[in-house]
């Protein structure tokens, strides 16, 4: 059983279709694709030192990508680059 609906209440339409969406995705793709290019070429460097010493570079490099995408992922979704 569904509720009535009110005629006084406003009709609030979906947004429509956002073009920043595809173009932050491509965005995105690209930037993690730059990101593993740049670690795979430090790999002859970092393959040399101790396991001790490569475990905090795979760390950073696992988690700073994430990074540069929070002004990204804002601007998909508010337009602007800060919230």
């Amino acid at each position: 059983m569904t509720a009535p609906s009110d005629p006084n209440a406003p009709h609030n339409p979906p947004d429509p279709p956002n073009w920043r969406q595809p173009v932050g995705m491509i965005l995105i793709l690209i930037l993690i694709l730059l990101w593993c290019g740049i670690v795979v070429s430090l790999l002859d460097w970092i393959v040399e030192l101790n396991f001790l010493l490569q475990l905090p570079i795979y760390i950073f490099a696992g988690i700073a990508w994430i990074f540069p995408l929070k002004p990204l992922l804002i601007w998909m979704n508010t337009g602007k680059f800060r919230s």
